[in-house]
């Protein structure tokens, strides 16, 4: 893991990215409302996204998941729609971890060499590639026709018999599968144990009744009892799965939901792809801060930092909390801040400019480069995030949620604007966005760039500021590397402020500043020069517009 390089992960809904259907129907087919395909992402797509800012490019929903959509015609076996949900379908949902999804190939028997091209493409133009590894559940049908010879399928010798054994892939309920809702002639018997820890053969609309639990060898309706000597069958099963997308080429794994497989598999796993491929990134979705250093330990290189940085953000930025509560949030995991990503937008929260978080972009520009530079550690950027998309379309399954969907067939209009029919060059952007998107790529080449981002001590400044200062709607801290100085100075109010910053001595010592009387800056965001005294004894004076901040790099 490099410790001097700022990883900016942007990531895509792969077969909405390039879909360029502007009359996209309610819970329209693939014939009616289209779908982005592997072959969208040009090279001139690949180069701006890197010209961004992003190192690397997280392509989300990658591998073959259960669909609405019939691909008997190529082999592929059809779902039951009562256990897909949406058109498109889920996917976390997987149907296939040998294949990848045909719904994004231009030709569908050469799917697989599309996304190896896909693969090289993108490291070509600079953009290390991460993909899904989704390792707690499966799509209820799952069936592998592309699985390599010698694999059997998940599930081919359980013993449904047994509810659980650790030889067996899925946990049985001895019932058939009859959930709170009309399942249209879908037949399961035994009944399995459904994704989100349902151990019930009723599940409702509201648990992931599309999935099926996979079983690593922990006995839950029998009190948690750990059973993993001799390995279980799952966990081989899935190491296999893993080694086979890293023999790819991809370069990292994002683990979904890495929290409900124990702690024990990815000890066990992840130093055995290392020891093929080590510079895999591993990065896991957990959301318990009580087990975040277990997981680090067991190999992942990141973690989410989703219940404590990204909802304190967000509560910031909408008006709810204060923003001297950030030093609260850093705080509580100083000890592994460099290895928690930060992100204000993913597949699964509401986008920024929607009417559930607030409503425009711009009001997040403070929020976003706490995250960008608050520390070392990586961000993460979503695909449409950086011009302003609101995700308010109600598509189909996924509804009206402030969310872009990732159940459906859909096109999303801000990256179609800024695609332009394949140019990629931004022409049919709004002026508001094109000044999001502007900001955006500042900032992130700002946090690649600059050592006192990428290397550099961090001073939080917010607990000594007095009058002249609202810590309730600012914010400010320093970073420090050698003899680069950038001082962060964040307005969340929906007001211009002016506002006194004060330095006080004891981080003139602490970060080995030199005081000036009349010290000159600029403000790596717009270019602004300023001039004001840097000593612990008087205040700096600045006027900072509505959810706007500034970086000012001193000079000398």
């Amino acid at each position: 893991m490099s410790t001097n390089e700022k990883i900016i992960i942007y990531q895509v809904f792969t077969r909405l990215f390039g879909n360029s259907n502007t009359r996209c129907k309610y819970n329209g087919s693939l014939e009616e409302n289209g779908c982005g395909k592997l072959a969208d992402f040009t090279t001139k797509a690949l180069t701006e996204i890197k010209n961004l800012g992003a190192t690397h490019i997280w392509y989300t929903g990658v591998i073959e998941h259960a669909t609405q959509t019939n691909y008997s015609r190529y082999g592929i076996r059809p779902d039951h729609p009562a256990v897909v949900k949406g058109k498109a379908g889920s996917p976390y949902a997987i149907k296939d971890y040998y294949d990848v999804d045909p719904d994004m190939a231009n030709s569908i028997p050469d799917r697989m060499k599309e996304f190896e091209n896909l693969v090289k493409r993108s490291q070509k133009a600079g953009l290390k590639v991460i993909i899904d590894f989704v390792p707690n559940h499966v799509a209820r049908e799952y069936h592998s026709t592309c699985k390599p010879r010698g694999v059997e399928d998940l599930g081919a010798t359980d013993n449904p018999q047994w509810a659980f054994s650790p030889l067996n892939n899925f946990y049985y309920i001895p019932e058939p599968f009859t959930p709170q809702f009309n399942t249209e002639g879908y037949t399961e018997s035994p009944a399995r144990a459904t994704g989100n820890d349902c151990f019930t053969a009723h599940p409702s609309k509201d648990d992931w009744y599309e999935t099926v639990k996979l079983n690593y060898g922990i006995f839950y309706q029998g009190g948690g009892e750990k059973q993993f000597d001799p390995i279980p069958n799952t966990w081989h099963k899935m190491l296999h799965i893993l080694l086979f997308w890293a023999s790819k080429g991809v370069d990292g794994f994002r683990c979904d939901m890495a929290e409900m497989v124990p702690v024990e598999f990815w000890q066990w796993a992840i130093p055995q792809v290392k020891e093929q491929y080590a510079d895999m990134l591993f990065v896991a979705e957990v959301y318990n801060p009580a087990r975040y250093r277990d997981y680090l330990a067991a190999g992942f290189d990141y973690l989410y930092d989703k219940v404590g940085m990204y909802d304190y953000l967000r509560g910031v930025t909408s008006k709810n909390w204060a923003a001297e509560g950030i030093t609260m949030q850093w705080q509580s995991v100083d000890d592994i801040r460099d290895r928690m990503l930060y992100f204000l937008e993913n597949h699964d929260e509401q986008r920024i400019a929607s009417g559930f978080f607030c409503g425009r972009g711009m009001c997040a520009e403070p929020a976003m480069i706490v995250a960008a530079t608050l520390g070392t550690n990586p961000v993460m950027v979503y695909a449409g995030q950086e011009l302003g998309e609101k995700g308010m379309d109600a598509e189909g399954f996924s509804g009206m949620d402030g969310r872009t969907t990732i159940f459906d067939y859909w096109g999303v209009k801000s990256l179609q604007a800024w695609a332009n029919h394949g140019k990629f060059d931004g022409a049919n952007l709004d002026e508001e966005q094109k000044t999001l998107r502007t900001f955006y790529r500042q900032l992130l080449r700002v946090a690649r760039s600059e050592k006192a981002i990428t290397m550099g001590d961090m001073y939080d400044l917010t607990y000594a500021q007095t009058e002249g200062f609202n810590k309730h709607e600012q914010y400010t801290f320093i970073r420090k590397y050698k003899k680069q100085t950038i001082l962060v100075i964040l307005n969340f109010d929906d007001r211009q402020v002016d506002m006194q910053v004060r330095i006080p001595q004891e981080a003139f010592e602490h970060l080995q500043l030199e005081s000036q009387s009349e010290a000159k800056a600029k403000d790596l965001l717009t270019g602004t020069e300023y001039t004001f005294p840097l000593t612990p004894h008087t205040p700096i004076c600045i006027t900072l517009p509505a959810w706007k901040g500034v970086m000012l790099k001193i000079k000398g």
